[in-house]
C-alpha cells in the first residue's frame, strides 16, 4: 500500500511570488503549485493530498490559526490512513509554531514543518528541496512517535530544540546544545540521534491567556517592566546569562510573581537557566527564592508558548511550576 502524506500550506517565503504593484514578494502560490515545483517527488511511491490552509507571511500567524490547524490535523490523522503531515510556512515563526503544535500533538504520525529561506523568484530557491525532504520524512516509519519536527536544508530538528539562527542563510536552522536528529539523503531518513522524550499532549485551551515577554538589557531601569503590571496573565523574563537581572528590577519582579506566574528564561537561547549557583540580588537563586519559575533549557520563546498553553487550560502558579520542572528540566 502506498504511503500517504497530507500537506498543509500556510504561505510564507516558500509560497511567494513578485507582486507587480509593489515589486516585493508576497504569499501567492498554492500547495499544489509548490508540489509541482519539486522534481521527481512522484517517484517515491507516496500519495500526497494538499490543503491550502492560509496564505500569509509567517509573521502574521496567530494562536487561533494554529489551534484551527491543529484541529484539522487531528481530524486528518484520526482515520489512521495517513502516515504523516507536512506544513509549509514562513520561516520567521517556524521555531514557535513547531513547538506550539508539538505541545498538543497526540498522534504517532509525525508532523513536519518546513519552509524556504530563498523565495521562488531568486536563483537557487530552496523551497522544492525542503518540501521534498519534508515529505520523505513525514512518510518514514523511523519518525513515528517523534511529534513535531522541523526539516530544512536536508536536516531534521526536534521542535523542542530548533532555532532560527541566521536571517538569510539556507542553513539558518540549528539545534543549539542538542544538535539535529538526522538528515535526509538519497531519498531516505538517516537518524544520528533519537528524538527527545515527549511527555504527552496538553489539554486543549479553554481560554486565551495573555503572556508577555520582557527582555532584560544593559542598564535596564525597569520602566518598561512596570508597563506589564496589570496587563498580562503571566510573564516570561528573558534574562542575562544563566538567569540574572539588574538589582533594580528585583522588587518589581517579586511583586509581579506574587500576582501572576513569572518564568525566568535566558535571552541567550542556548543552555539552561541555573537554580542555585549565584546568590547576589538579581541572581537566579535570588529570583527563584522570590517566586520566579525557572525555564530550564527552554528559550524565552518556547517558555512563553508553554506558559500560554498551561494557563489556557486553567493551570495555577503551582501547577505551572510543576509542569516546567517536568517539561523543561
Amino acid at each position: 500500500m502506498a504511503k500517504s502524506v497530507v500537506v498543509y500550506s500556510l504561505g510564507g517565503t516558500i509560497a511567494m511570488t513578485t507582486d507587480p504593484a509593489t515589486g516585493g514578494v508576497v504569499p501567492a502560490l498554492s500547495a499544489r503549485d509548490l508540489l509541482e515545483a519539486v522534481p521527481g517527488l512522484d517517484g517515491h511511491g507516496i500519495e500526497i493530498r494538499v490543503h491550502d490552509f492560509r496564505r500569509v507571511p509567517g509573521a502574521s500567524l496567530t494562536f487561533a490559526d494554529l489551534r484551527e490547524l491543529g484541529a484539522a490535523i487531528d481530524k486528518t490523522l484520526a482515520g489512521g490512513d495517513v502516515h504523516g503531515i507536512v506544513i509549509t510556512q514562513g520561516t520567521d515563526t517556524i521555531e514557535e509554531t513547531a513547538f506550539f503544535l508539538d505541545l498538543y500533538h497526540g498522534h504517532e504520525q509525525p508532523v513536519i514543518v518546513t519552509g524556504a529561506m530563498r523565495n521562488p523568484t531568486m536563483a537557487g530557491p530552496d523551497g522544492p528541496a525542503n518540501l521534498q525532504a519534508a515529505v520523505l520524512a513525514a512518510a518514514d516509519p523511523q519518525l513515528r512517535g517523534a511529534g513535531v519536527l522541523v526539516v530544512l536544508n536536508d536536516e531534521i530538528h526536534a521542535a523542542r530544540h530548533v532555532r532560527k539562527s541566521h536571517t538569510t542563510s539556507p542553513a539558518a536552522f540549528t539545534s543549539p546544545g542538542a544538535g539535529h536528529l538526522g538528515q535526509v539523503a538519497e531519498g531516505r531518513v538517516r537518524l544520528v540521534a533519537p528524538p527527545p522524550r515527549r511527555h504527552g499532549p496538553l489539554l486543549a485551551p479553554s481560554w486565551d491567556a495573555r503572556v508577555g515577554l520582557y527582555t532584560v538589557s544593559l542598564d535596564d531601569d525597569g520602566t518598561l517592566l512596570d508597563a506589564w503590571d496589570g496587563r498580562c496573565d503571566s510573564l516570561v523574563i528573558a534574562a542575562f546569562g544563566v538567569g540574572h537581572v539588574p538589582q533594580r528590577l528585583v522588587e518589581a519582579l517579586e511583586r509581579l510573581a506574587a500576582r501572576v506566574p513569572v518564568v525566568l528564561a535566558s535571552r541567550i537561547g542556548n543552555g539552561p537557566v541555573l537554580t542555585g549557583t549565584y546568590g547576589f540580588p538579581g541572581s537566579e537563586k535570588d529570583l527563584i527564592s522570590r517566586g520566579l519559575i525557572a525555564a530550564g533549557d527552554l528559550g524565552p520563546y518556547q517558555a512563553r508558548l508553554l506558559l500560554h498553553a498551561l494557563l489556557a487550560q486553567g493551570a495555577d502558579r503551582e501547577s505551572v511550576a510543576a509542569r516546567f520542572a517536568v517539561l523543561a528540566p
